[in-house]
């Protein structure tokens, strides 16, 4: 059986020909944006309007996909406790979300019918929302390959958050007396 892929980019300070070529290079069709406020002030050919002309113009489909963007706030019973960033609490919260369900099955439907990479504005996928993206694709199944530069891949690993309980991805902290990584605890 066919292993699911899909890919993550940032677009950070790039010329967008730079851009467009680290996709056109891993043979990406369709770009997913994970913004939840697609603008750019400094970078305006980021900017979503930007995007919907000049990636078809270079035969890549655009498609605007704010539901699955980050800047969430974290929930105060939040059970997702081994992040310590709010603000990647506040995504794995959303993550529990029928909202962000939906939105995961709208994109993996796309990522099966063609290549395709989701993007943010963040070059290091780590410091991003699409880190947690990734590690719920990864629970799933699906190879995730983060785009870092023009011939520059790396192939998704768990966040340091991340452990697998029962089958699926689980963010909170280990219990008292668990073994961690390094099997001490």
């Amino acid at each position: 059986m066919h292993t699911p892929h899909l890919w993550t980019i940032g677009h950070s300070t790039r010329p967008i020909e730079v851009f467009v070529d680290m996709l056109r290079a891993d043979g990406i069709r369709t770009l997913v944006d994970v913004r939840r406020h697609p603008g750019s002030r400094r970078h305006p050919h980021f900017a979503a309007q930007s995007l919907a002309h000049s990636l078809p113009e270079a035969g890549i489909a655009f498609v605007p996909m704010p539901e699955l963007g980050g800047r969430r706030s974290a929930r105060r019973d939040s059970p997702h406790t081994a992040w310590r960033n709010a603000s990647f609490r506040g995504y794995a919260d959303y993550m529990d979300t029928p909202e962000y369900a939906q939105a995961r099955e709208r994109l993996m439907r796309l990522a099966r019918e063609q290549r395709t990479a989701c993007m943010c504005a963040e070059a290091m996928w780590w410091s991003c929302h699409r880190s947690l993206i990734s590690d719920d694709f990864k629970a799933r199944g699906w190879e995730v390959v983060h785009l870092m530069a023009p011939g520059k891949a790396q192939p998704h690993p768990w966040t340091a958050a991340a452990r697998i309980v029962d089958g699926r991805l689980d963010y909170g902290a280990p219990e008292d007396g668990q073994a961690d990584l390094f099997g001490e605890g």
